[in-house]
């Protein structure tokens, strides 16, 4: 019998951790935009163990997702997916936010909701930034879960002119990502499989670091101060959460957003803490 599948999009910080957690005795593929990351995180797991191939994919292409995914499909019974790829606000445009964070998260639900093995699970990596201005007017929500994917830019409030900053950008990306999920969960039990998003706050990776050292680098530190936890997340941490998702003890659950955060999205709540 062929080894199950563990497809891992996005090779940073995050996703190895859940690599880590997920992939022994599975045969592990990572995908990511950068050829050179893909390279380091396969050679980092290779020689921890881990049995990795790789394919480099461009998530806001329909055409590439749908390709990782036959890919991943003619390796064995995939029954894991974990989709960790995105760029943050300082790093990129609204208009790049929004075809990475919002149609890529879409694109890739869609394409696995096809090969996923009967009995997987699936995981999406959204942000704790989608709670933060949520909920959106019921019409927006609306158009964010149910909208045909090819159509999902074409919505006017998606339009760049309309969105605004980067900072929101990420925001409705995020929100639209755990509505889609929602949505997701009806097409991948089709197949007997589940799907579940995680919003994580502030988690140390490089991209957090160049969210902490940049214009945003006090409300961060304030966000630090008043927070339940007091302090920020590690990768290890959504890891372990994203295991439990993706596991057996979690069979009763599909279409969820678990919110780890810290307690920050409790303090903007009670109004401890204000949007930047």
């Amino acid at each position: 019998m062929s080894k199950e599948i563990a497809v891992v999009i996005g090779a940073g910080s995050i996703g190895r951790a859940i690599a880590r957690r997920i992939g022994a005795g599975r045969l592990l593929l990572l995908a990511d935009y950068s050829d050179k990351a893909l390279a380091e995180a396969a050679e980092q797991l290779g020689d921890e163990g881990y049995e990795v191939t790789i394919q480099v994919t461009d998530v806001s292409d329909r055409a590439a997702v749908e390709a990782l995914a036959d890919a991943a499909a003619g390796l064995g019974p995939v029954t894991q997916v974990v989709h960790n790829a995105g760029v943050s606000p300082t790093q990129a445009s609204t208009e790049r936010v929004l075809h990475v964070d919002l149609l890529g998260t879409a694109l890739v639900l869609d394409a696995f909701a096809r090969v996923i093995a009967p009995g997987g699970a699936g995981i999406v990596i959204a942000s704790m930034a989608g709670h933060r201005e949520s909920p959106y007017a019921r019409e927006v929500e609306h158009a964010l879960a149910t909208t045909e994917t090819s159509q999902l830019l074409a919505l006017p409030f998606l339009q760049p002119d309309q969105v605004g900053s980067s900072v929101h950008a990420y925001a409705l990306s995020k929100r639209a990502n755990s509505l889609r999920v929602q949505t997701a969960a009806a097409a991948w039990a089709k197949r007997g499989a589940r799907v579940n998003a995680v919003s994580p706050g502030v988690i140390i990776t490089p991209l957090a670091k160049d969210e902490l050292s940049g214009p945003r680098a006090a409300w961060f530190q304030h966000v630090r101060e008043v927070s339940a936890a007091g302090r920020f997340g590690a990768p290890d941490e959504v890891a372990e959460a994203s295991a439990f998702l993706l596991g057996e003890h979690a069979g009763f659950i599909t279409g969820a957003d678990l919110l780890m955060d810290g307690g920050v999205t409790a303090a903007l709540r009670t109004g401890e803490l204000t949007t930047p």
